[in-house]
């Protein structure tokens, strides 16, 4: 006897075909990561820059939330970003130590620069950034701080205890404020800032504005990228995250980092070799 399939099993067998269907002609959902970076690596253009170069290669999306250093880290501790990109190589080096990273490796550096009001009223024009801070100090000058954890502040928090002076100066303010918007309170207000170097190149409202101090060793500015450990937060998107550290330690992503510049200067220059 000859059974036959009812309309419900056949109205079942479309539905379950169509759907399979449907799956194998939708397109695979994008991979992304998210990098938790400086805010100089983003106001600078780098990223802008180097993103999409390493999208080619890799088909990878990647999110970046730019903050200062300490919050950077911070998200690592929390878990809420994949990759670390960032530049205060003490803190880095505690936050592998502490198992929330996988491993810290050097990427590339630029330097740090105090900026100033052209006509200098501190007089602190020069090389070295100890003595040019305790000028600043001496004549109350006005001094816009990062204040905000950042690598920037806390390099900057290491010239003032090197500096050893009791008094910032009256016209010392912290903005709480990425490099940026510390750039425009200081042009303003006619004061002094430290910045990193890419930033200021890309920097457009400069007023008066100009580096008065450069040159000084201390000065270094080394920037790292570390995968977060997944040992610590299993929704670590390892693959991926892993896939952009080794490629912007490669010879290929140091190239492209080498060839961003701004009006023909380079802005940061890989080691991730040396």
């Amino acid at each position: 006897m000859q059974i036959k399939p009812s309309f419900k099993n056949i109205a079942s067998v479309f539905i379950a075909y169509t759907a399979i269907n449907l799956v194998a002609m939708s397109p695979a959902k994008a991979q992304s990561i998210v990098v938790a970076s400086t805010t100089s690596t983003e106001q600078s253009g780098l990223f802008s820059y180097l993103l999409p170069e390493f999208k080619k290669v890799s088909g990878i999306d990647v999110k970046v939330v730019a903050l200062g250093t300490g919050q950077a880290l911070d998200m690592g501790r929390r878990g809420d970003a994949d990759v670390l990109f960032v530049h205060d190589q003490a803190a880095e080096e505690k936050i592998v130590a502490d198992g929330f990273a996988v491993r810290r490796f050097p990427v590339m550096y630029n330097d740090f620069v105090l900026i100033g009001p052209a006509a200098d009223p501190a007089k602190v024009k020069g090389k070295d950034i100890i003595e040019a801070l305790k000028k600043v100090a001496a004549g109350n000058g006005y001094f816009i701080s990062r204040g905000d954890k950042s690598g920037t502040h806390a390099a900057e928090l290491r010239y003032w205890k090197s500096a050893t002076v009791d008094n910032k100066g009256s016209g010392y303010k912290e903005c709480g404020c990425g490099m940026g918007p510390a750039l425009n309170m200081a042009s303003s207000l006619g004061a002094y800032v430290l910045a990193d170097r890419g930033t200021w190149l890309s920097f457009k409202n400069r007023a008066d504005l100009a580096i008065l101090v450069e040159g000084d060793n201390r000065l270094f500015n080394q920037y790292g990228v570390m995968l977060v450990n997944p040992a610590k937060h299993p929704q670590t998107k390892v693959i991926e995250g892993q896939k952009f550290v080794d490629w912007v330690v490669s010879n290929a992503g140091q190239a492209v980092i080498a060839s961003y510049k701004i009006g023909g200067e380079q802005l940061f220059f890989p080691n991730a070799f040396k």
